[in-house]
């Protein structure tokens, strides 16, 4: 594992690590102790669904537009203001929370808090990509990367359950905004990430430039595309899992409760094994993890307990936890240095916006027919995208990415250096 740990000892990856985890755990956080705050106060759907709506799938939109405006600037300010404002925004839910509740000012921070996490998560991607690809260590970084990102997804459901059952919403919330206050000092104390461009641009005119190239390239725009439709079915059984377990296996709240934390492990799971591949191409390992996704849905439409249910979606979340990383590995292996946080930017907003297509769906599945037949539906959709992916595989030009330069879709930008490698203080063998 020394080669695969290799990225921690380039600084400062180690921090931008540890911010974008928390970043994770945060918003896991924050999305059940507000979306359980909305219920109790208003004890209706739609209300939850408004935050949903204004947590997650508006800031879509917006956080494209705010990263190619900040991802010009100097990442160690801008990081640790946007953590900054995280703070900020948790302490005044946590304060709203705390018998002061409005709805409408509840979904207005919810918005700009979604905005905020989604542009933090692509400009700490765009810096790693910056400073670890050219040294050929970004596979490395991305698969640390996943294993925070994925721990964190899992273990925030529990934090926040554990959080509010002992204590209230309020205190959850107080601490989401302490945490992301420490990482914002710990940012901007942090030396070694890329700095301010010599002659900034508009934030029109790069967006536009970052969404130009992802049109015009092959391999970006067949990531982002086939990412998208996969995204609707990888979603579209998450709103009827509770129906499926209670009816279609027969179970019980707590079949319901092992059923999520099989797949929760499942994606933990992957998400080490990614961290040991070392000699598979991005191409391969997303097309083997998307079908492994795809063959656990389709056997979860025919399980008969809960045992085998369990057991597929340890297959599935395994799929899950090395699909979603190697999409980004890939997409940043076809991208300029220059265009990192931009076009991994459209992928974060493809993550937070589309899967309200696919809860629709998935509903409306159910709703007609049968938990079942939208599991089935989901992993035929799923092995469908696959057999394309193997198809139209053959017809991507291969080679190193394009500079913008030669793209032709912008004019010259100073282009960032990477700073040179520092060597570990230490040279004793890494764990």
């Amino acid at each position: 594992m020394g080669g695969r740990l290799e990225p921690l000892s380039r600084r400062p990856f180690g921090r931008l690590l540890g911010s974008y985890t928390i970043n994770e755990l945060g918003d896991s956080v924050g999305v059940i102790a507000l979306a359980l705050l909305v219920y109790e106060e208003t004890g209706k759907a739609l209300a939850t669904g408004a935050l949903f709506i204004a947590a997650k799938f508006i800031p879509a939109f917006l956080a494209p537009g705010l990263t190619a405006r900040l991802d010009q600037l100097d990442f160690r300010r801008t990081l640790g203001a946007l953590y900054f404002a995280e703070a900020v925004v948790f302490g005044l839910l946590a304060f709203i929370a705390d018998g002061r509740y409005v709805l409408v000012v509840v979904l207005v921070l919810a918005l700009v808090d979604g905005t905020l996490a989604v542009t933090a998560r692509a400009l700490t991607r765009g810096a790693v990509g910056t400073l670890l690809q050219p040294i050929g260590l970004l596979k490395e970084a991305n698969g640390l990367l996943n294993v925070g990102f994925a721990s964190a997804s899992v273990g925030g459901a529990a934090l926040a359950g554990l959080l509010i059952s002992q204590w209230s919403v309020s205190l959850a919330l107080a601490g989401d905004a302490v945490s992301f206050l420490v990482v914002a000092l710990v940012l901007a104390r942090t030396r070694g990430l890329p700095p301010t461009q010599v002659e900034p641009q508009r934030w029109r005119e790069r967006f536009q430039g970052g969404l130009a190239f992802a049109r015009s390239d092959p391999v970006v725009r067949m990531l982002l595309v086939g990412e998208g439709l996969a995204l609707i079915f990888f979603t579209l059984v998450i709103p009827i899992e509770v129906i499926y377990a209670r009816d279609s296996l027969d179970s019980t709240s707590a079949g319901f409760g092992l059923l999520v934390a099989a797949w929760g492990a499942g994606i933990v799971l992957g998400s080490l094994l990614y961290l040991g591949v070392k000699r598979r191409s991005a191409a391969t390992l997303i097309i083997g993890s998307t079908a492994a996704i795809g063959v656990a849905y389709c056997g979860m439409s025919v399980a008969t307990t809960l045992t085998a249910a369990c057991l597929l979606a340890v297959l599935g979340g395994t799929g899950n936890g090395i699909q979603w990383i190697a999409v980004v590995t890939g997409l940043q292996e076809a991208t300029p240095v220059d265009l990192q946080a931009r076009v991994v930017g459209l992928l974060e907003s493809l993550n937070a916006a589309i899967p309200g297509v696919g809860f629709l769906i998935g509903a409306a599945i159910a709703t007609l027919a049968s938990p079942r037949t939208a599991y089935a539906v989901a992993g035929i959709g799923v092995l469908v995208l696959v057999l394309l992916a193997l198809i139209f595989r053959r017809f991507v030009p291969d080679g190193s990415p394009p500079s913008i330069e030669q793209t032709g879709l912008l004019a010259p930008e100073p282009t960032r250096r990477a700073p040179e490698p520092v060597a570990p203080v230490d040279a004793s063998p890494r764990p």
